[in-house]
């Protein structure tokens, strides 16, 4: 009986947990679990990369745009990359990707994972950031997150008092590149880089080296980076880990993005979402919902997804609006003759007269009298020739109806239906 017991106790605190995560998120946000397992591919790239990338993940339909034009140009990157797409309609976060062509392919692998990057960002940036805070502990603590010539990792206080006072302050990792001009994306296996997983039912995302990037046996026992990519001005954003957002550096980004400069007289300003470059992609908690979601741009880009043209609705709106101005409603007057018994009627009658074999016919008659008629005209074999002749037409349509008339009136039998013809 104790055994059962135990058995039953030991059932239940399973379910429990499994069901807890479950229970973090009915109201859309995402558990301290599942941030883990999602920020894991990025949590150790330089501060300002993963601000960017945060910033971008908020936009993933372009995302994948930017993603599309970086495969198609291969040999662009760095600040030139981003300066030619300045006139795409991109938010400029996404467009500062586009200097790194390596980031872009690994995060088009996912766009679902991006997007939930995104929206993750957005309804809890603190949450956020301190997932990014504890795997970068872990790193940390298994010895593969440390200063090298690619980078340069600080520890330094966060500077914030806990809540409960016995227990220490936390501490900040800062990552940099080793030189400010030149910047190296690192690539590693989440598996193994963070140490044990402590989260089994929640294994970290793990996104592979997209083709064409070969990083060797590296990745088997800890970070590898790849070629060293000149910038100036397209990281323009930064982690802020004491107020958990992103500050934007005025100069670097008004130097990369001319056609949306921000105000000079402002040093650093907060990154905010910009809910018209969202194209329609859809919020996923309510608050973000209710914050972002009304916006018209983005109505207006799902219309456009299923081919609305809201111009050409507009026309013909217009027209119908000046039609019933004069007093004619075509609709009414489709409606009227549908439900007209008389019109009913002569439609029928006019269906059962026709014999498709006497309407073939006749169209070839009226074919082959084009044909002599344009021979005539021109000289030469030209079909084209004259066949907008109405009076030609006219009379070959007379003889036809003629003939058609004189056999019925003989009774011959050529009606199909057998008999009488209603007049």
């Amino acid at each position: 009986m104790k055994t059962i017991t135990t058995l039953m106790g030991l059932m239940l605190l399973v379910a429990l947990v499994f069901s807890m995560p479950a229970l973090a998120t009915e109201n859309g946000s995402f558990s301290v679990e599942e941030l883990d397992q999602m920020l894991a591919p990025i949590a150790l790239y330089p501060d300002a990369l993963l601000a960017q990338v945060l910033m971008a993940a908020t936009y993933p339909a372009d995302v994948a745009e930017a993603a599309k034009w970086s495969a198609a140009n291969p040999d662009q990157q760095g600040d030139d990359a981003v300066e030619t797409v300045s006139d795409q309609s991109w938010d400029p976060s996404v467009k500062s990707l586009v200097a790194f062509p390596q980031v872009l392919a690994t995060m088009n692998q996912d766009l679902d994972w991006v997007q939930n990057v995104g929206d993750a960002f957005l309804a809890q940036p603190d949450a956020v950031m301190d997932a990014v805070q504890r795997l970068r502990a872990a790193a940390h603590k298994a010895g593969n997150l440390g200063s090298n010539e690619q980078q340069k990792v600080v520890v330094e206080d966060a500077g914030q008092p806990q809540e409960n006072a016995d227990q220490p302050q936390q501490s900040v990792i800062v990552i940099e590149p080793a030189d400010p001009q030149v910047v190296y994306v690192p690539m590693y296996n989440p598996t193994v880089v963070y140490g044990p997983w402590w989260y089994p039912v929640y294994p970290p995302v793990y996104l592979p080296p997209p083709p064409g990037y070969v990083f060797g046996t590296a990745l088997v026992s800890g970070i590898a980076f790849g070629i060293g990519i000149g910038i100036t001005n397209s990281l323009w954003g930064g982690c802020n880990w004491h107020s958990h957002h992103v500050d934007i550096n005025v100069n670097r980004y008004n130097n990369i993005n001319i056609n949306r400069k921000i105000d000079v007289n402002q040093k650093n300003v907060t990154w905010n979402h910009n809910a018209d470059n969202r194209r329609g992609v859809p919020y996923r908690d309510a608050k973000s919902r209710e914050r972002y979601g009304k916006q018209v741009a983005g109505k207006d880009s799902r219309e456009a997804y299923r081919g609305r043209d809201p111009q050409r609705d507009a026309s013909r709106q217009k027209a119908q609006a000046a039609l019933q101005d004069r007093g004619i409603d075509p609709a009414k007057g489709r409606e009227k003759l549908r439900s007209d018994p008389q019109t009913r009627e002569r439609a029928q009658s006019a269906a059962q007269r026709v014999d498709p074999d006497q309407a073939r016919a006749k169209a070839q008659t009226i074919d082959r009298g084009r044909d002599r008629h344009a021979s005539h005209a021109s000289g030469r074999d030209n079909a084209f020739k004259g066949a907008g002749n109405p009076e030609r037409t006219r009379q070959s349509i007379d003889r036809g109806n003629v003939s058609r008339q004189s056999m019925h009136r003989g009774g011959g039998g050529g009606h199909r239906g057998g008999g009488r013809r209603r007049g």
